[in-house]
């Protein structure tokens, strides 16, 4: 998975009932655009260092409409 500063990343309820949290990537902490990212999130503002896993997709701010 890469990002960009700048990208948004999608994590979706795994179970009926819960819901979408999207994140906004500030900055890049790994090597090639790999994770962690520190990230914050939509839903509550905090900012945090994520790792996320291979089901939480990257939109890219680039190809966004």
């Amino acid at each position: 998975m890469d990002a960009n500063v700048g990208d948004r990343i999608v994590v979706r309820g795994h179970r009926t009932g819960q819901s979408v949290r999207s994140c906004l990537v500030l900055e890049l902490r790994g090597s090639g655009g790999g994770a962690p990212y520190l990230v914050r999130w939509d839903d509550s503002g905090h900012e945090t260092l994520f790792f996320p896993g291979s089901d939480a997709p990257v939109e890219h701010a680039d190809r966004a409409s």
